[in-house]
């Protein structure tokens, strides 16, 4: 049986948000991945993580910074013949110096490693935020689109009710029935617009939880379209897997931390290693003695001008075990990435195998609702009939109705199922809509 759409409304349609603004279920989607706040704050956490790989390349280019000070002196002060005299004296100097790491112990190398890592590790978690969101998308699309569907179905029953109001007035009028009869109908006709108006405000609720999950305002001038029809063929759920095993932005982004948190133990690790780095500078000075003859400033700052050129090695021998439990730290940290791989290939395969019953249930309920349902109409039918000619009671005519309505809804709430898991597991296979 094929899963095609059949009209469950015999009567004429409802007219429903006939001057609202249709969306596409990939208008919805565009729309939601643009302005999602889970979406734009993975956003952020990608351009912080592209902040600390540029910080990380900049950690190999060398520092340099220049320097200066005045400084006066009043009072007493020891002289050159070990005598203390008043003197004021003034003294100027400056300089500029350059840093340059050489060997950092591979600090630097695996701290690169970590962010260039990280940003992928980032990269990967924003489209597995964006993946959560078009899921929530489709889940919540079909939502309108099922209680359209039930709306229409109760629509169709308010509308029986209304026609057998005006028979049943009809009738009274030419003295056929008891004043009783009507007023039966009209109770019916009552419960079956306030059936209606239930349907109606649920299809509501479901537009603003989906217009809310797209940032929207209000949802006076906003509707869905309906998806093309066709019967989707459903994908085995071992095929799924596999295929999901590879594309899968979540179990990529928990794989890329994995490796984040190897990178990380190398790099707790190279704090055992040594630093050497090379030093340079440059600079002068001005001394000035009050009372005493003193140089010109350009005749110091020329004598007094110095460069020096220096290496620094550094070898750790104890740092207090900072090293080492730096190191542990990063070990527990890969086994705790080793488990999120795990739970999330865990996740990912009930995920996929749940909605594969789900649907193949949601199949089996169609197929069975779409047999129950024409003979079930015939019945109906029949029972209208019979009321019609007086050979039914009206119990037995809103029997048939209810039925009917029944096994609408039940045929609905199937294929709209099947279409929610179907369209889910086409999202794992290929991360498409």
């Amino acid at each position: 049986m094929k899963l095609k759409y059949i009209s469950i409304l015999p009567l004429a349609a409802l007219a429903f948000g006939a001057s609202a603004e249709t969306w596409t279920l990939e208008q919805c989607v565009d729309y939601a991945l643009s302005h999602n706040i889970s979406v734009r704050s993975a956003q952020l956490r990608i351009a912080d993580a592209e902040n600390s790989l540029t910080s990380a390349k900049d950690a190999f280019l060398p520092s340099l910074d220049a320097s200066a000070s005045q400084s006066f002196n009043f009072g007493r002060g020891l002289t050159s013949e070990n005598t203390y005299a008043n003197r004021n004296t003034s003294n100027f100097q400056w300089g500029a110096n350059m840093s340059l790491p050489l060997f950092q112990g591979t600090r630097e190398y695996h701290r690169l490693k970590v962010a260039r890592l990280s940003l992928s590790q980032m990269l990967l978690e924003h489209e597995a935020t964006r993946d959560n969101v078009v899921l929530n998308v489709i889940t919540q699309y079909l939502q309108v689109l099922y209680c359209k569907e039930v709306e229409r179905s109760a629509g169709s029953q308010a509308g029986y009710s209304a026609f057998e109001v005006e028979r049943q007035k009809t009738l009274l009028a030419e003295g056929r029935i008891p004043e009783a009869d009507l007023y039966d109908a009209e109770a019916q006709a009552a419960r079956d617009n306030l059936q209606l108006v239930e349907a109606r405000n649920d299809t509501q609720i479901a537009l603003v939880n989906l217009a809310n999950l797209l940032l929207l305002q209000g949802t006076s001038d906003f509707d869905v379209a309906p998806l093309p029809e066709g019967e989707p063929l459903l994908p085995g759920a071992d095929a799924v897997y596999a295929e999901a095993l590879t594309i899968n932005h979540s179990l990529l982004g928990a794989r890329e931390a994995l490796r984040v948190a190897d990178a990380n133990i190398s790099l707790a690790k190279s704090g055992y290693m040594p630093t050497l780095s090379f030093n340079a500078g440059i600079g002068s000075s001005y001394y000035r003695l009050s009372g005493l003859p003193n140089e010109a400033f350009s005749q110091q700052m020329r004598h007094n001008y110095s460069t020096y050129l220096g290496f620094s090695l550094r070898v750790p021998i104890f740092d207090g075990f900072s090293t080492r439990n730096s190191v542990r730290s990063a070990r527990i940290n890969r086994l705790s990435a080793e488990l999120q791989v795990e739970q999330q290939q865990s996740r990912l395969y009930t995920d996929i195998q749940l909605a594969y019953r789900q649907a193949l249930g949601a199949r089996e309920r169609y197929n069975a609702s779409f047999e129950t349902l024409e003979k079930t109409r015939l019945s109906f039918d029949a029972t209208r009939e019979k009321y019609s000619l007086g050979r039914a009671t009206p119990q037995d005519f809103e029997i048939a109705k209810n039925n009917l309505f029944r096994t609408e809804v039940s045929l609905i709430q199937a294929r709209f199922e099947y279409l929610m898991r179907y369209r889910i597991l086409q999202f794992y296979r290929t991360n498409r809509i």
